[in-house]
């Protein structure tokens, strides 16, 4: 579907209870021109891609067709305090049924009736959700879990209360044996215990599971809220407090100390430091000051500041980062549509097989009751609901701490690639290195001072814009606070400046500029075969020194390379550097395979070289030059200081800028993967396990109603596991 021509619509679904809930729904929405959905159990959300002209009225008709309700909002209903009530007052009046089911000294004349009307309360009261889905999807030809649960319960129930009502079990004196499997019984027998014990069971695994998947959401939740409420606007030196909604780009607002910055903006007055852990996980505040950029919902650790918005409402990066993590959590990984597919027939199979085991021990001669005891604990053991949990919750959970932690996963396709690469594409520029030129040596001449030589070239490269005179600059300034005046500046397209000091003729440039002695020459040489920019410095054509200036390797650099090689990746420096400034930087952080001096328009070809050489590539950059690249590979890392248009060709966006990030970033997704196979291992190993005991005749329905319920509560806990994740930068 052109893009110009489509719409993502997410809207908010309730009545689901199981994944065969969410099967149905996505289908009927599919079934739509032009629509295609994906509707996850665990976020309860549809995220819809859809022709422009599609109204959100016809999809939420869809849904409701289906036998659910939608809206564009979010809901934020309370399913876990519901549930809670439910399981408090289930248990309350179901474990006087357990105990005196399973207990026979206990069993007092007419407690039979007593566990009747106990039971009777907790099946249609406590468990009525159960039934109410089951009919719902009965009404429109459909079965899931709560078909499987209503039945199963159903049938205990009805039988229990005919053999009290026409059997031997309503006779007063009469006492009830428990057994842990089903047996052959007579109509004296009775199975309130099962459908108390498979209601609360599963109202309990219910209500645990709501739980979990509330803690699993937290992450996104949180992020959702940083924003702040109010802004003090600063308009002609008058502060004024308005809702953030007014606020607009291009306005000027103050920031004091403690408080929540607003939005994305530039400093324009005062300095102070920036927590900026809740969006990028950077622990460390960072300093900033006029002319630096800030991002909304980060904290104010330190001074006064005034603040220039230059970004609001949707398109900060706080909302970016949300979107993202959002359609990241509401997708799905290639290896959850298997369980989907199967997941969709499942309930159908299992409704038969129930039906071949009360058939089949009829036909070998068992009584009536064994038989239904057996079909009942195959519909309660065979529930699919921890294959729907199985990757949803670990991708909200993975997802969720990424996002504390800087990493932005764009969608659940990417766990796969992260699994298949064994080549990372590093770009040196703003990547490896910091990206911006700075001094590392200073050489002064004999009988000159370090002083004296920063002093001069500082002052006369005040007056410079290019980058090299920048970075000498500030290299001054850090040891010579004030620097002299000078007069007469000039530039020398591509050579250097010089100026008048005192009277005197000072110039830094090129080497060419000035007669260095031999002394000097050799430090130059030197300084060059390390990839460095030397600048010479000169009075009245005096040589005082050189300057050595580079774009610096960040100090993590090295750290990160070495993690991805742990993880197995053979990393390579890309750059349109000279190969000699290349192979320093490469030398410095313990990177073999160097690829230099290629254009922006060649870096494509470089991934496409590799990819032909049989290489699964990641590419990570930061630049707009880059974005061919990162969109070109296997997996694209985007480094979120860099250009918007990379960020939004890359796999995953690393928020802040260093690169041992990029490592996490490949262990989380690998672990997540790893989390959501090994749930669908145990899911439907569950399963397979379960059904032939059931079947079988060896398995108490009540304890099936356990096992099935503890399952999924298994599941999501295995995923709140990924809470823990430690990235290597902490």
């Amino acid at each position: 579907m052109p893009a110009e021509t489509a719409r993502r619509v997410e809207l908010a679904i309730t009545g689901m209870t199981c994944a065969s809930c969410a099967n149905r729904i996505e289908r009927k929405l599919n079934k739509l021109d032009g629509v295609t959905a994906s509707v996850n159990y665990a976020t309860e959300r549809a995220s819809v891609e859809c022709p422009a002209g599609t109204a959100v009225a016809d999809l939420v008709a869809a849904v409701e067709a289906a036998g659910y309700a939608a809206g564009p909002e979010r809901s934020e209903q309370d399913h876990a305090g519901e549930l809670g009530e439910r399981v408090a007052i289930a248990t309350a009046l179901g474990a006087p049924v357990v105990l005196l089911s399973m207990v026979p000294v206990w069993q007092f004349p007419g407690w039979q009736w007593v566990a009747l009307a106990l039971t009777s309360t907790v099946v249609w009261v406590c468990g009525w959700p159960f039934h109410r889905a089951a009919a719902v999807n009965a009404r429109h030809g459909a079965s899931t879990m709560d078909t499987l649960v209503s039945m199963g319960v159903i049938v205990a129930y009805l039988w229990s209360l005919y053999a009290l009502v026409f059997g031997e079990a309503g006779a007063l004196g009469v006492r009830h044996a428990f057994s842990l499997v089903p047996r052959p019984s007579t109509t004296g027998d009775i199975y309130l215990e099962v459908a108390v014990g498979v209601t609360v069971f599963l109202l309990l695994g219910r209500w645990l599971e709501a739980r979990s998947k509330r803690r699993a959401g937290a992450a996104l939740r949180a992020m959702l809220e940083l924003g702040a409420k109010d802004v003090s606007v600063l308009v002609d030196g008058v502060e004024t407090r308005v809702p953030i909604s007014r606020l607009k780009a291009g306005e000027r607002f103050v920031i004091r100390p403690g408080e929540r910055i607003a939005t994305d903006g530039l400093v324009v007055e005062g300095s102070s430091a920036v927590d900026r852990s809740l969006v990028t996980g950077e622990s460390v505040p960072e300093e900033v000051r006029p002319g630096d950029a800030v991002v909304g919902g980060t904290v104010n650790a330190g001074g006064r500041l005034v603040v220039e918005a230059t970004r609001v409402g949707r398109d900060t990066q706080l909302a970016r980062m949300a979107r993202m993590v959002e359609r990241a959590q509401s997708g799905k990984a290639e290896v959850q549509r298997l369980a989907d597919r199967i997941s969709a027939v499942f309930v159908p199979v299992v409704l038969g097989v129930a039906v071949l085991t009360l058939a089949g021990w009829l036909l070998a001669g068992r009584p009536l009751e064994f038989a239904v005891t057996a079909a009942v604990a195959v519909l309660v053991i065979a529930c699919p609901c921890a294959l729907g949990l199985a990757t949803p919750t670990a991708l909200l959970v993975g997802t969720g701490r990424g996002a504390q932690l800087g990493i932005l996963v764009k969608g659940p396709e990417v766990l796969e690639s992260t699994r298949r690469v064994d080549t990372v594409v590093l770009d040196k520029t703003g990547t490896v290195t910091t990206g911006r030129l700075e001094l590392v040596d200073v050489l002064p001449a004999d009988g000159v001072t370090r002083e004296e030589l920063l002093t001069v070239a500082g002052a006369v490269e005040l007056g410079s814009e290019h980058p090299i005179g920048a970075a000498v600059v500030r290299g001054a300034r850090a040891e010579v606070p004030v620097l002299p005046e000078v007069t007469g500046f000039a530039n020398q397209e591509g050579l250097g400046v010089t100026a008048l000091l005192g009277g005197r003729r000072v110039t830094a440039g090129r080497l060419s500029l000035v007669a260095l002695p031999e002394s000097l020459g050799e430090l130059a040489a030197q300084e060059q075969r390390k990839g460095r920019t030397v600048v010479a410095v000169a009075v009245d054509d005096r040589p005082l020194g050189l300057l050595s200036v580079t774009d610096a390797v960040k100090p993590t650099s090295a750290e990160a390379v070495r993690e991805l090689r742990a993880l197995g990746l053979r990393p390579v420096l890309l750059t349109g550097d000279h190969q000699v400034v290349a192979e320093a930087v490469a030398a410095e952080v313990g990177i073999d395979e160097v690829i230099a001096g290629v254009l922006p328009a060649e870096k494509v070809d470089v991934v496409r070289r590799l990819q032909a050489e049989g290489r699964v590539v990641a590419m990570v950059g930061d630049g707009v030059n880059d974005a061919p690249a990162l969109a070109t590979a296997d997996l694209g890392l985007a480094m979120g200081t860099g250009a918007d248009v990379a960020i939004e060709a890359g796999d995953l966006t690393l928020v802040r800028g260093d690169l041992r990030v990029a490592a996490d970033a490949i262990r989380l997704s690998r672990r997540t993967l790893r989390t959501i196979r090994g749930n669908l291992f145990w899911a439907f190993a569950y399963n397979v396990m379960g059904l032939p005991l059931a079947a079988l005749g060896l398995l108490n329905p009540m304890l099936a109603g356990a096992a099935m319920a503890f399952s999924s509560v298994f599941v999501v806990t295995n995923s709140l596991r990924l809470r823990g994740f430690r990235p290597s930068t902490a």
